[in-house]
């Protein structure tokens, strides 16, 4: 496929260079650039789209919305002004010119100078805290501002926000110090609130130093790169557009060889999000970051948070990442809204624990087996070496028949995804032989991929457990035992992506006099979908679990139909294959929901997620002091009752397996490290309830 548009681009290119030859250099290579990739998508491009007024349209709201996300620096006059663009975009792209881009490049520009006065002058005098005013924190509920006057008492409004935040923590440590001189006498000094409200207001005006700093280091070159983003994510979200840096970054992982947390991050506009956790790592272990999580803030230790919106993600990762046995705190912020601040003690993440591992569950009775799968990793990846996860998994399959388990689980939480082929091998652990999983390429082409090895190792029962981070390669396992009848699924909806992605190396389409232009980049581009046995595909719908249990953001809408953009739900002819028709899931579904309205945690989180929903739709924040302070005690009281979740389980043992134990004997820092990870086991509540589905299956 890629051979084939070699041919069409370098004759594009080579006609572009010829024609602009007198042109600037710099613009020469935003030509060639946009040039290829818009030859690239068109070529390879699962679903490429017709390039019209329509196009011009839809493109134009979504980077307007990307251009200024919280409408903090554009006016609407700003936004009036390049609408005049608005239905021209598509005649841009095929002239190869830039007109919108320039205009809204010049107009960034500006209005960050402009903004750059505003904040300081306003900080540069105390606020009136007594002012009965909320500030909305969600951009996408606000208007562009009208006029100066409206967007000047917008930013006062939002720097008062931050002022009160940061006073109302200075208050409360005030209070622990006032305290403490009750009891005994200590060194600590009793500040004034007049010397807090400048201490606050100096920490506001250091943070938005910062923001600034790094907004006026951003080039022509990288607003071109968010432009150009923008062009690709009309086609799909994950059809991406990556400079060298982003390229090298999307690669970049803290764990292996690195110190530091155990998180791949991904940058989206101007924000850092969690995009996979590290099975092992210190974020996986401690349990609060998760995969969709956004970064706001890092601070060494106990010292001041660095606001890290608009800083570049190599920039990002050099202060979190960081020495082993050093402490980073993350302030992230939730699907709901809310702010959290997460303490992690960065270490070295252990290259085995991202590979499958299990344990035995012992409750009464009951003898379950347990895999944890992170990902779909395989002997082709460099970071996993020779390790491929259907041979991983095959061997803990065979280790816990020799325990005469009662059933397993295959745990495929927070599993982003991985490589087909691996998927198709381990389904074929659970059946004898067929069908795993339907491919459509561009053009209608569709192919099957088929487990045609005639041996089944394991015949009992099987519960796979999934949540909204099970993504990709999960979904594909998930769905084919669902499809097969084969398993149980219980947990939460999967993310629901159903595309497969290939990168193109723009360097390999020029000339080989041209490679002083070298490096281009890269294209992540969408080139195939892929669809259930039953005919159905994954992408938008997910998987269902048969079990549905609630989580924390169980009424917050996640997943890739959240993202800009997705590709549509659709469906093939379905594929021949014989179902086991064995389980009796109605009565599994009624035993199960009578136990999880008698239980504690899941009555607990069932709170919690309404809780939760109604945080993320009330993103109004009161600027009065008293008022902010009030609201935030409340929050945190609130939240305490869910330390329940922290506790172990009555009456359930989880342990490693003897022979696990005996291979592990020599190495006593492993054997240890994974003694301590069965024994976390212990206080997941969703296993719980998964062993006792195994029961029921009995």
């Amino acid at each position: 496929m890629y051979r084939n548009l070699i041919k069409p681009l370098i004759v594009t290119i080579s006609i572009t260079l010829l024609s602009f030859s007198i042109i600037s250099f710099s613009f020469d290579r935003n030509q060639i650039i946009l040039d290829i990739i818009m030859n690239g998508i068109d070529n390879a491009h699962y679903s490429p789209q017709k390039l019209d007024d329509n196009f011009s349209v839809k493109f134009f709201d979504l980077y307007i919305k990307r251009l200024d996300i919280n409408k903090m620096f554009f006016m609407q006059p700003d936004i009036d002004n390049m609408a005049k663009y608005k239905t021209k975009v598509d005649d841009q792209i095929k002239a190869e010119t830039f007109e919108l881009f320039n205009l809204s490049n010049d107009l960034k520009t500006t209005r960050i100078l402009e903004k750059e006065n505003w904040y300081k002058e306003i900080l540069s005098k105390p606020f009136n805290y007594k002012i009965n005013e909320d500030y909305e924190t969600d951009g996408e509920k606000t208007a562009f501002a009208k006029n100066e006057e409206e967007l000047k008492n917008k930013w006062r409004q939002s720097l008062q926000y931050q002022t009160v935040a940061r006073l109302n923590d200075l208050l409360i440590t005030q209070e622990k110090i006032k305290a403490v001189k009750a009891i005994r006498d200590t060194t600590a000094t009793i500040k004034p609130f007049d010397s807090l409200e400048i201490e606050a207001r100096a920490k506001v005006l250091k943070s938005n130093n910062d923001w600034f700093k790094r907004l006026k280091k951003q080039t022509k070159k990288d607003r071109f790169s968010e432009y150009i983003n923008t062009i690709t994510a009309m086609y799909d979200p994950h059809t991406e557009f990556f400079p060298p840096k982003e390229k090298k970054m999307f690669d970049q992982s803290m764990s292996g060889q690195l110190e530091g947390i155990g998180a791949r991050l991904q940058q989206k506009d101007d924000y850092i999000k969690v995009s996979e956790l590290v099975a092992g790592g210190p974020a996986y272990k401690q349990g609060d970051l998760k995969a969709g999580d956004i970064i706001m803030k890092v601070a060494q230790g106990s010292n001041e948070a660095v606001d890290i919106v608009g800083m570049d993600i190599d920039d990002a990762i050099d202060l979190i990442k960081g020495k082993k046995g050093t402490e980073v705190r993350l302030t992230i912020k939730k699907p709901d809204g809310s702010l959290k601040i997460i303490s992690l003690i960065r270490d070295i993440i252990p290259l085995d624990e991202t590979f499958a591992h299990s344990a035995i569950i012992q409750k009464e009775k009951n003898k379950v087996g347990y895999i944890r799968l992170p990902s779909f990793y395989s002997g082709g990846f460099a970071r996993n070496g020779a390790h491929y996860c259907a041979q991983d998994v095959k061997n803990e399959v065979l280790k816990l028949k020799s325990e005469n388990v009662n059933g397993i689980i295959l745990d495929l939480r927070d599993n982003g995804g991985g490589s087909l082929p691996e998927v198709v091998d381990m389904a074929g652990l659970f059946i004898k032989q067929g069908p795993i999983v339907q491919v459509r390429k561009k053009g209608g082409e569709m192919e099957q991929l088929i487990d045609k090895d005639p041996n089944q190792i394991y015949e009992g029962p099987l519960v796979i457990m999934i949540n909204r981070n099970s993504a990709s390669a999960s979904e594909i396992m998930a769905a084919a035992m669902q499809d097969y009848k084969r398993a149980v699924l219980i947990g939460t909806q999967s993310f629901g992506k159903g595309t497969v992605q290939s990168f193109l190396d723009l360097d390999n389409y020029l000339l080989q006099q041209f490679d002083s232009l070298k490096p281009l980049g890269s294209l992540k581009v969408t080139m195939q979908k892929f669809y259930r046995i039953n005919g159905g595909t994954t992408q938008l719908r997910g998987v269902t679990p048969d079990i549905n249990l609630v989580d924390p953001y169980f009424y917050i809408d996640s997943g890739e139909k959240e993202l800009d953009n997705p590709m549509p739900w659709d469906e093939m002819p379905k594929a021949d294959y014989a179902v086991f028709n064995s389980i009796k899931y109605d009565k599994l579904k009624k035993e199960s929901l009578t136990r999880v309205d008698k239980n504690k945690e899941f009555k607990l989180v069932s709170e919690e997620a309404k809780e939760f929903k109604e945080k993320k739709d009330d993103t109004k924040y009161s600027i009065n002091l008293d008022k902010f302070m009030a609201e935030a005690k409340k929050y945190k009281d609130d939240s305490k009752k869910y330390d329940e979740f922290k506790k172990d389980i009555p009456g359930v043992d989880i342990s490693l397996m003897n022979i696990d134990i005996q291979r592990l004997s020599a190495d006593t820092t492993k054997l240890n490290r994974e003694k301590k990870w069965a024994l976390n086991l212990r206080k997941d509540f969703y296993l719980d309830e998964a062993s006792n589905v195994i029961k029921d299956m009995k």
